[in-house]
């Protein structure tokens, strides 16, 4: 896994200023008010701190902008980095100051004088996040990350706190790192062998082979990887954390590891980025790794189901008719609509196997939600008006762009099949709303759920707020926080 920066914390030493050889930071209200590391800083760089702040440019700054002066006179310092933060920041703004020293970051140690901030937790967490980079492939000589110091006037209270933060950082590391691999890196058999390292945290892993799934009749997820040389597996990750016997959350992940479309095969165009189609299982790889580093108080099981999508004389065909594990029958009318075959099984195993106290899927499952939504959003779609609005609230506690999106029996006649119980498509109106009533199907009653269609989110050409260009990781800080408000013992 992409390694994090050794984030260490200390009593604030404005002496060590001077003398420390990589980036410095320290924070300046929108007024250009300097505490007491800013004053020492103003007069180790002869006044030259006052001059920037108070240059006209500065009030123009946003919360959590910065200004950076290289290699300051009267310092150690090849760089100082001066962030425009108010005395009572919110947490988003104090998230964004640290993602804005995170990217400046590169490999060099910072020295973060965090003794004005509040929630200096999150800045830490918004400054980790940031500094990712995916350079798992790159043939120059890989550099360890250097360390980031942070000081404040209460270094132990501030460790505890911020050690949760730094375990949602590592899971949200650990999805990007497997949305963002290759598919010849990341086969079936790889992403399986990826996630049994969690047992090292606590996790209890199961690997079921295709043998098993057969016996189990999980003959659309098994259809979904009929063309391919990789085997399909389901993983399924649980950690008991909270209290004994009592019904775990699930959480159900797509894990496509690449999708051609199969017989129904996607244009030329694009396809690289088809590498990403197991994000929804990368998403709860991520969340089940936090909740193990951070030993949550609560019981969940991660289930994912992994496949390949490839065209051979062996794959599934349009107009074949398979039985799920729940025994009805799909007529398959396009093979690219896959994804909801290999949920479709696993959500069955899930309550089958754990009946769990409530469900949470997610999967990159259609282009028509980035129709709607673009990469701003994830589609949510729900049986269960509480269960969802605790979700949004998490979502949008931490940042994370979700909408609502509606479902109703009336986009039922459009999966309606002349041959089979059910067609996998409904052709292409409302197409990530049928495809969420295709999974309602295999969803028993009563059993609150949530469908998150990622494929917006997942991945994107350009850089976020806390993330560069590639994979987000979205959706772990997300689950954490509803995990954590919702399921936790208290």
């Amino acid at each position: 896994m992409t390694t994090l920066s050794s984030v260490n914390f200390a009593e604030t030493d404005t002496e060590s200023l001077s003398g420390f050889e990589g980036r410095v930071a320290v924070f300046v209200t929108p007024e250009g008010t300097l505490d007491p590391a800013g004053r020492r800083v103003n007069r180790l760089t002869r006044g030259a701190l006052k001059r920037m702040t108070e240059d006209e440019g500065w009030s123009k700054l946003k919360p959590g902008e910065m200004r950076t002066l290289d290699w300051p006179a009267g310092m150690a310092a090849q760089a100082l980095d001066v962030v425009c933060l108010p005395r009572r920041a919110g947490m988003a703004e104090v998230r964004k100051a640290g993602a804005a020293l995170g990217k400046a970051k590169g490999d060099a140690a910072m020295l973060v004088m965090a003794g004005p901030v509040r929630h200096a937790a999150e800045l830490t967490m918004g400054l980790v996040l940031r500094a990712y980079a995916f350079t798992a492939h790159k043939t120059e000589e890989a550099k360890t990350p250097g360390d980031v110091t942070v000081m404040s006037s209460k270094p132990d209270d501030l460790q505890q706190t911020a050690a949760p933060r730094l375990a949602v950082a590592r899971g949200v590391y650990l999805t990007r790192d497997l949305v963002n691999e290759p598919a010849n890196h990341l086969t079936t058999q790889e992403f399986a062998r990826r996630i049994e390292g969690l047992k090292e945290l606590g996790v209890k892993v199961t690997v079921l082979d295709e043998a098993e799934m057969e016996k189990l009749g999980m003959n659309l997820l098994l259809s979904v990887g009929h063309g391919s040389d990789s085997p399909s597996k389901v993983a399924v990750m649980e950690w008991s954390g909270g209290e004994k016997g009592a019904a775990p959350l699930a959480l159900v992940g797509k894990g496509v590891v690449f999708d051609t479309g199969g017989i129904s095969i996607k244009p030329a165009q694009g396809m690289e980025d088809m590498t990403m189609d197991m994000g929804g299982a990368g998403v709860v790889t991520g969340v089940m790794h936090t909740l193990a580093a951070r030993k949550a108080r609560a019981n969940v099981v991660g289930l994912v189901g992994l496949v390949e999508n490839m065209p051979s004389g062996r794959a599934t065909r349009p107009g074949d008719v398979v039985t799920s594990m729940k025994g009805d029958t799909v007529e398959i009318i396009n093979t690219d609509a896959e994804g909801r075959l290999v949920l479709a099984d696993v959500l069955w195993y899930a309550q089958e196997t754990y009946q769990p106290a409530a469900i949470v899927d997610l999967a990159t499952l259609t282009g028509a939600i980035i129709i709607g939504l673009g990469h701003e959003n994830a589609g949510v779609f729900a049986n269960d008006d509480q269960f969802c609005a605790a979700f949004l609230k998490a979502a949008e506690a931490e940042g994370e762009g979700a909408w609502r999106m509606p479902l109703g029996e009336a986009y039922d006649k459009q999966l309606k099949s002349r041959i089979a119980d059910i067609k996998n498509v409904g052709g292409r109106p409302a197409g990530s709303i049928t495809a969420a009533q295709f999974l309602q199907r295999f969803v028993r009653e009563g059993c609150p759920w949530i469908h998150l269609d990622i494929a917006g989110v997942a991945l994107t050409g350009e850089e976020t707020a806390l993330a560069p260009k590639g994979a987000t990781g979205w959706g772990v800080r997300a689950l954490d926080r509803l995990v954590a408000e919702r399921f936790e013992a208290g």
